[in-house]
This record gives C-alpha cells, sequence and structure tokens, in this order.
C-alpha cells in the first residue's frame, strides 16, 4: 500500500537510480503518472515528457483498448472485426483531444526526442496493460535505445504482456498483489491529477533542465 503517488514514486526512484548514467528521458503517463516522473527526471538528472497518446476503446466495450493514437502515428492491438469507419471516426475525435493537450502542455517547449535514448514509461499503475502496451509501441517506431516500464503496481497477468512484449527491455514493479482490482486500492490518497498540476510538474522540470 502506498500514501499517495509522491509516497510511490519515491519508492520507485530507487530502483531507477541504476540507469542515472545513461541517456534518460523519463515518459509520464498522463496524467497520474506525472507526479511520480517528476520524482524520476529529477533523481537521473533527465528531462521529463509525457506519452501523448489515448486509448480507441472498443465500439462495445469503450474501457477495452483495441490499439492506441498519437498526433503522427496509430497502432491497434485488439482490433479483429472491428469497422475500418468507426477506427477513423475514433482518430479523428482522439486527435482533436490530442491537440488540445499538446497546446497545453507545450507552452514552453517541445517534446524531447527520444531516438537513440533510454526511454523510463511511468504511470501510477497498470490494470489490464493494453493502452499501455498500444503506447509503448508507438513510441518504439521513435527507435529509442531501450524502453523500460516502471510502475508502483499492477497484477500478473498484466505484468506478463509486458515481459514478453519484444519492444520492452525491462519491467520494473514495486507491488504485484494477488487481490487486484483497480490501480487506485494500493493507494491512500488516489486524488485525480489535474491538468494544471501536470502542466506545472513539466514547467518546473523543463525550467530544471534549461538551467543545468
Amino acid at each position: 500500500m502506498f500514501k499517495d503517488r509522491i509516497d510511490a514514486g519515491t519508492q520507485l526512484v530507487k530502483k531507477l537510480l541504476k540507469f542515472k548514467d545513461e541517456n534518460v528521458v523519463v515518459i509520464a503517463i498522463p496524467r497520474g503518472g506525472l507526479p511520480l516522473g517528476a520524482l524520476a527526471a529529477k533523481a537521473l538528472k533527465a528531462p521529463l515528457d509525457v506519452a501523448l497518446t489515448k486509448k480507441i476503446g472498443h465500439p462495445y466495450h469503450k474501457e477495452y483498448a483495441i490499439g492506441a493514437v498519437s498526433l503522427e502515428d496509430i497502432t491497434l492491438t485488439n482490433a479483429m472485426g472491428v469497422t475500418q469507419g468507426y477506427i477513423e471516426e475514433e482518430v479523428a475525435q482522439i486527435r482533436k483531444k490530442l491537440r488540445q493537450r499538446y497546446n497545453q502542455y507545450y507552452k514552453s517547449h517541445m517534446p524531447e526526442i527520444i531516438q537513440g535514448k533510454t526511454i523510463i514509461i511511468i504511470d501510477d499503475g497498470i490494470a489490464t496493460g493494453n493502452t499501455l502496451l498500444a503506447t509503448v509501441d508507438l513510441i518504439s517506431k521513435q527507435k529509442p535505445k531501450k524502453i523500460v516500464v516502471a510502475v508502483p503496481v499492477a497484477p500478473n497477468t498484466a505484468l506478463r504482456k509486458f515481459e514478453t512484449d519484444p519492444n520492452i527491455d525491462e519491467v520494473i514493479c514495486l507491488l504485484v498483489p494477488h487481490n487486484f482490482q483497480a490501480v487506485g486500492q494500493f493507494y491512500e490518497n488516489f486524488e485525480q491529477v489535474s491538468d494544471q498540476e501536470a502542466i506545472a510538474l513539466l514547467e518546473v522540470n523543463n525550467h530544471r533542465i534549461a538551467t543545468k
């Protein structure tokens, strides 16, 4: 059990210090992953960025990811039987939302270049893992040197997917409970992270990197 995202991030950082001498970019999954990602980026003296991706939900079960979309790319992982028309409509709507988020998050800096670098993807936890796997696939297309997924908590069923994914070099998870139902179950305080908080974390880190 973690007190909050700061507690979880502080514990996670201890497992990430071995990457301190590598050319690292920390990529947080917004918005819940940003408090943890900010702690990791500071400890590793690395840039902090966000994964500007969003899942495509199944037409009959919106929470079930059939793929993910970025502003430049799309990956489909579980789309058998889903019409091309549905996918195109969803992609258009999702990209509209991603452009809005891009304009919010990148007011004072540009997205990090990740080609050839060690990418540490951080979230506050994994449930099914389908959305994050699709995000990893999109990130891998930018040709990083290494992809590490780091989370405080995840069920074993999700971890097995990550450990066998050819795009992922290492998975770090602090807690693998048997009675997993939801990520928030393992936090005493699991309040939602606002866009304002997320933007502030990015701007503080960007200023730190710019003035090193």
